[in-house]
């Protein structure tokens, strides 16, 4: 690939301007409140160090970093400085009050000194069908994962293992060996990233090396940083829903030609001639697998490793917003982003449990404070855009030209806890759409604003938008996993329900940290409870998951402190789906089964989703 030569905003800023205006936000703005594990995570990660690994900024110095830098993109539409400055003002405020955040490499990098300057968490990279080019795709993942973002391939294009290789008259080893030479290459990088990296892997469910694919992390540590998904059209489902037993048949893309996998053929060591030719008029062998086998293959891995996951892929492109641009082919590591190749997308996240007001028995949400908050974080990511330093071309064309954003949430279990809502109910549904509409609207009005005062996205005219609403970005709404940033906010991660109320967090280099949720003591404290009471109590919660069974529990408090493991499947599911009507793009969400859950199960799961 060409490295990125076009000068851009992120190239031409004024640095001394920068730095003048972080230091006067240093100097002005109170310092951020957050707690002793966000901090540690902070010192540990994002803080800018010295040669000897030295913090030389602290909680006020990163966030005022981040506001400054990310601001000098509003000089570039506003000539007001001291109106520029407020809104710098503003972003800093929303961030250091723990309302927003943006993704890490957004942290991490923005401003800082000798930084390539990627800000964005999200890419997906296509992998085609050539030497030169798989291995030109290892390299700039190479270079996005040192940065901290996160990359998406999909498989597809790469023939089938046994194919024929007309350059050299042999045969090709196939997907399932490429996809380990992306995997090393993103241990090789760890070391020296910001984070550890991660990959998604996607493969179409026609594609004659999908068994491989199916059982690719079974026993095997090849992959440990990869999650895999198989690509499922709407006519597979529909077929296999209608007739379990009907044929599977795969697709060798080459040249187009049909095969059925007979019974019983090797998985890891399978190849194109192993296959049975599916040809026109020729009887279905007795021996070849069907769908419902298929399925089942799935089902099972699914149950042993929570993979493959299954992504319906028909559904992600019938909402594309730019299709004459090009089909989404896969997603970002957690599954939020869907994307097109080369495309990139930068999130933030809104917390929701910060925007409850009122005394308990008359809480509400405060959309008014919601609603600014949204604006000035969909500014925000806007902003980021322009300020972003994509290490390819490629990724540079098409992502200023979409001008993608994932404005998302996290907090969403404690908003339930404090409204006293338990999450899985009716009610947490109606809340999550309510909630997450009105966040969708605000965000898109952001959008049109943004539009009229600094003109649509690029490809606007290649999109579902033209002739219908001025928009200054494709895409707005996404819901991420929020790991770390959730630690920094001290809130619960997306929306998710409370793994646990007590917890020890362990993170990648093995530090451990006590969570308590944000919620609990206060409630533990109007309950009548003192130190010696809420202490004992938290020691209990370091056996358990929920306040079930703990003697002296006010009836409510269980009922409303529900865990992950308080609830059914079905429940996660429905929470997510009741997100996803208001999210243009995906969610990030996990899915909690009991462990005496079947492979039934499992597949039900599955199929309520496609439901």
């Amino acid at each position: 690939m060409v490295e990125r030569t076009t000068e851009r905003l992120c190239d031409t800023y004024d640095r001394k301007l920068f730095s003048e205006t972080r230091d006067r936000l240093i100097q002005e703005k109170q310092a951020p409140k957050f707690s002793e594990n966000a901090t540690s995570v902070l010192t540990m990660r994002y803080f800018q160090k010295d040669s000897e690994g030295k913090p030389i900024e602290d909680s006020r110095g990163l966030i005022a970093r981040v506001a400054a830098y990310i601001g000098m993109a509003e000089h570039t539409y506003n000539k007001d400085g001291e109106k520029v400055y407020s809104t710098i003002e503003d972003f800093y405020n929303i961030m250091a009050a723990g309302d927003f955040l943006p993704n890490s490499p957004t942290l991490m990098n923005a401003g800082r000194e000798n930084s390539r300057g990627l800000l964005s968490a999200c890419f997906v990279l296509p992998v085609e069908d050539s030497i030169d080019r798989i291995f030109s795709a290892v390299r700039n993942t190479a270079l996005i994962q040192q940065a901290g973002g996160g990359t998406g391939f999909a498989f597809d294009r790469l023939r089938p293992t046994g194919d024929r290789v007309s350059s050299s008259g042999g045969t090709t080893s196939g997907p399932i060996s490429f996809m380990k030479v992306f995997s090393e290459a993103t241990s090789a990088i760890q070391q020296g990233a910001f984070r550890r990296g991660a990959n998604m892997g996607m493969m179409d469910i026609t594609h004659p090396t999908i068994l491989s694919f199916i059982y690719a992390k079974t026993n095997n540590n090849s992959f440990g940083n990869f999650n895999l998904s198989v690509k499922i059209t709407d006519k597979w489902m529909e077929e296999f829903l209608k007739d379990r037993d009907s044929p599977h048949i795969v697709v060798n893309k080459r040249d187009q030609r049909e095969y059925y996998i007979p019974r019983g053929t090797d998985v890891k060591a399978y190849g194109l001639g192993n296959l049975i030719s599916a040809e026109v008029g020729k009887e279905v062998p007795q021996n070849s697998y069907t769908k419902g086998e298929i399925w089942d293959m799935m089902m099972r891995n699914a149950h042993h490793g929570a993979e493959p996951g299954i992504v319906f892929i028909d559904k992600m492109n019938r909402d594309n917003p730019t299709p004459e641009i090009g089909e989404i082919e896969a997603t970002n590591p957690c599954g939020e982003q869907p994307l097109l190749p080369y495309e990139s997308c930068n999130l933030g996240s809104i917390n929701l449990g910060n925007f409850i007001i009122g005394e308990q028995g008359n809480r509400k949400i405060d959309y008014e404070r919601l609603g600014k908050t949204v604006e000035l974080a969909t500014r925000f990511l806007d902003d980021v855009v322009d300020v972003n330093n994509y290490p390819l071309e490629e990724i540079d064309e098409i992502s200023r030209g979409n001008r993608k954003i994932g404005l998302g949430v996290m907090g969403f279990a404690d908003m339930l806890t404090m409204l006293r809502i338990p999450y899985g109910s009716e009610e947490s549904f109606k809340i999550g759409r309510d909630v997450m509409g009105y966040i969708r609207k605000t965000g898109d009005k952001t959008s049109e604003n943004l539009a009229e005062e600094r003109g649509v996205f690029p490809n606007y005219e290649k999109s579902i938008f033209k002739e219908k609403t001025k928009r200054r970005n494709a895409a707005t709404g996404s819901v991420a996993p929020t790991g770390t940033i959730s630690i920094i906010a001290n809130s619960a991660g997306g929306i998710e329900p409370l793994f646990a109320l007590v917890l020890t967090h362990k993170d990648g280099e093995g530090n451990k940290r006590l969570r308590i949720d944000r919620n609990l003591e206060n409630d533990l404290r109007e309950e009548g409870f003192d130190d010696q009471g809420i202490e004992l109590i938290l020691e209990e919660l370091k056996k358990r998951k929920s306040l079930k069974d703990i003697k002296g529990i006010p009836e409510w408090m269980p009922k409303v402190y529900v865990t992950a493991h308080d609830l059914i499947p079905e429940q996660h599911i429905m929470m997510q789906a009741a997100f996803q009507e208001n999210t243009d793009a995906s969610i990030s969400k996990t899915i909690n089964y009991s462990n005496d859950a079947s492979v039934e199960d499992i597949g039900k799961g599955f199929i309520l989703a496609y439901e």
